[in-house]
């Protein structure tokens, strides 16, 4: 059907959903209420109602970056492909970077409350970590969650913790009142979030987030003895985000650019 037929008599409730849902080509995707109803010639009125209904049934999201795919629409295959194309492009940089710290290196990203590791590199090292490929994690318990979770708005915030906070440790953040504070904090340090005992007792974690021009998409962490100083390997973390995200999006795209002190300068012990 042309753009000129359906123009000329009123597309179906059906044929309005699959308009708009065309228009999220890739998990990745975000678009505002605005680019939605004029892609799709609907009016805005009617778009704003489609697109609420959508992410009430979880089919979208909306975010502070605009709409995207929800928990259902990810679940018939999105979620994998996009998934795979960040592991790819994540994959030998870890690598290096657990060799270098001669840490164990984790790639996650958010969905929801929690955390979701797409991998986990360290030799065996690794085994020593209570953690797992497709497996999970609070979100606001760990560097990886808290890394992410900065970069979204107060009010997305709210809505993902609506219920009571879940503590793992006697460490963990406990009230929304406290997440909101520590989320500041990592803010202030350009995207870099520190874990100690907070998910796992006497484990600690640095993490930053792969940011792209509509959001967070992922975490990088270095994980290890929580009493250790994990501030020292931050450069190389805020390196291995950079690479990967030169790799993931177009130059300079979503790189993140926390820190700029060379990796030269940094000694790992």
């Amino acid at each position: 059907m042309t753009s000129a037929l359906r123009l000329a008599s009123p597309p179906s409730m059906m044929e309005r959903v699959t308009l708009i849902m065309d228009l999220f080509e890739r998990p990745q995707t975000h678009l505002t209420l605005e680019t939605v109803s004029r892609r799709t010639h609907l009016p805005r009125s009617t778009t704003h109602r489609i697109l609420d209904q959508l992410v009430r049934l979880d089919w979208l999201r909306h975010t502070v970056a605009g709409y995207t795919l929800g928990s259902r629409s990810l679940g018939l295959g999105g979620r994998e492909t996009g998934h795979s194309t960040l592991r790819a492009a994540a994959a030998p940089h870890l690598l290096e970077l657990a060799v270098r710290t001669r840490m164990v290196v984790h790639l996650a990203v958010l969905d929801g409350p929690e955390i979701y590791y797409l991998d986990k590199v360290g030799g065996r090292a690794a085994a020593d970590i209570p953690s797992k490929v497709g497996g999970r994690a609070v979100a606001h318990c760990t560097g990886l969650g808290k890394a992410m979770l900065a970069w979204l708005s107060p009010e997305e915030i709210d809505a993902r913790y609506a219920q009571l906070i879940e503590r793992r440790t006697e460490y963990s953040i406990g009230r929304l009142d406290q997440l909101h504070r520590e989320l500041r904090v990592v803010r202030g340090r350009n995207g870099l979030a520190i874990d100690r005992g907070e998910c796992f007792p006497e484990l600690g974690c640095v993490g930053l987030a792969l940011r792209g021009p509509e959001g967070p998409v992922g975490a990088i962490s270095v994980v290890g003895d929580g009493r250790s100083s994990l501030e020292l390997v931050a450069p190389l973390v805020v390196n291995t985000v950079r690479a990967v995200s030169e790799d993931l999006f177009d130059a300079g795209a979503g790189a993140a650019q926390p820190y700029r002190r060379d990796v030269s300068d940094v000694v790992v012990g």
